[in-house]
């Protein structure tokens, strides 16, 4: 029985990654070419939601804040100036911000400050 030996220029204990099979954008490395744009608008012509949740989260309460159109380092500075306004923590999860505990009336007014158009969702 003849076995097989290993090609001298690979090391058989490494596997290979660079073997495309398909590619349809053509280079795989270019990941610029993958990149979704996101329009950046000013805040009087974003339309914001803000509302109260609970579903989820084990019985906590958070304000959620949807119908951004910006950019994520937007997104994050401004989820940095309503969390200092409201004293308590919170996260950006893809396009929305969540802040921790029930704080809709004092975000509409922050927000409403700060040029965005944004009213109050749900019950």
């Amino acid at each position: 029985m003849a076995t097989k030996k290993p090609k001298p220029d690979r090391d058989p204990a490494k596997p290979r990654h660079d073997r495309v099979v398909y590619s349809e954008f053509g280079n795989a490395n270019n990941s610029d070419a993958l990149e979704r744009g996101v329009p950046d608008l000013p805040p009087n012509q974003q339309n914001i939601r803000v509302q109260v949740s609970r579903k989820g989260r084990g019985g906590k309460t958070v304000t959620v804040i949807s119908g951004f159109q910006a950019k994520a380092e937007t997104l994050a500075d401004l989820l940095k100036k309503l969390k200092a306004q409201c004293g308590t923590g919170g996260t950006m999860r893809e396009e929305t911000l969540e802040i921790q505990g029930d704080h809709a009336q004092k975000l509409l007014q922050i927000l409403v400050q700060l040029g965005y158009k944004a009213k109050i969702s749900g019950g």
